[in-house]
């Protein structure tokens, strides 16, 4: 899954961007959508620029009747106020879908940027998308299906914070931190973390500091994908599974058995990719 401008980027004519024009297999934003078939239920984590595209991957009788009903979602988990991660919103509102009331988990710096700036402050006003109340750092359940757990992470805050969520269903647990600025300003042991859970889907924007030319990344700080799997290595031997997502156009890992793709499945990682299924 890719980083917020998408593959291929706007403006970029590298051989991989072109390459992506010409693939058949589509690169989208990351996201994911949690999927319940027997209780016709479904929830989106993340709103990107690309969900037309992703809401035509469930492929669910149910999910498309929710839709044709204008309520293709039971509720909507945000990250934070990056473009990749809530632009999608405006294609559910008025112009759009035009969805019913639906519930849309997030922050409170994230509820008062949607309230307060248009056009996501219509979808408020017209009562499209409502703010459950949600603590930080504590489990809730939701709709007797999955529990939650909405965790801070440190990354830039230019419009609202930024938050990582993990959902644990009956089987499983997956963590979801698609966005952080490096593991060592977290007040968190990310090894812990991923220990605690049985897959982890982690930021993994860039794998080395050299690759955006003309930018300099102190100003789109991110973990880089090695020292992420140094840090990880003995966690992902054990019952961790550990998969990146989230990477920029700019990353070599996601050319097609490149050095650093074939490393980053040497050492017993994976990189997540569109219509990935994980039981939880």
């Amino acid at each position: 899954m890719i980083q917020d401008g998408g593959l291929p980027q706007t403006g970029c004519y590298t051989d991989r961007c072109e390459r992506a024009r010409k693939s058949h297999s589509p690169r989208y934003v990351a996201s994911l959508a949690l999927v319940f078939p027997a209780a016709k239920r479904y929830y989106l984590v993340d709103a990107s620029p690309d969900l037309t595209r992703q809401m035509d991957l469930i492929d669910e009788d149910g999910f498309r009747e929710n839709a044709n009903l204008r309520g293709p979602f039971d509720g909507i988990f945000l990250t934070h106020a990056h473009m990749g991660h809530y632009l999608g919103l405006a294609l559910l509102g008025r112009e759009g879908l035009g969805i019913d009331r639906t519930p849309c988990y997030c922050s409170s710096a994230m509820k008062k940027m949607l309230s307060e700036n248009a056009p996501w402050s219509l979808l408020v006003q017209e009562g499209r998308i409502n703010f459950p109340q949600i603590p930080m750092d504590s489990w809730i359940n939701v709709d007797g299906l999955f529990d939650v757990k909405m965790i801070p992470v440190p990354h830039r805050q230019e419009f609202s914070d930024t938050v990582g969520y993990i959902f644990r269903g009956s089987q499983k647990s997956i963590l979801y931190i698609p966005d952080i600025d490096s593991w060592e300003k977290w007040d968190k042991s990310v090894a812990e973390v991923v220990a605690g859970v049985d897959v982890a889907l982690i930021d993994g924007s860039f794998y080395s500091s050299k690759e955006i030319p003309g930018r300099k990344i102190e100003d789109i700080p991110h973990p880089l994908i090695p020292h992420s799997m140094d840090l990880l290595e003995e966690v992902s031997k054990n019952n961790s599974k550990v998969m990146f997502t989230h990477l920029n156009n700019t990353n070599p890992a996601l050319d097609i058995n490149s050095p650093q793709q074939l490393e980053i499945r040497k050492r017993g990682f994976e990189l997540a990719y569109e219509g990935l299924r994980i039981t939880i």
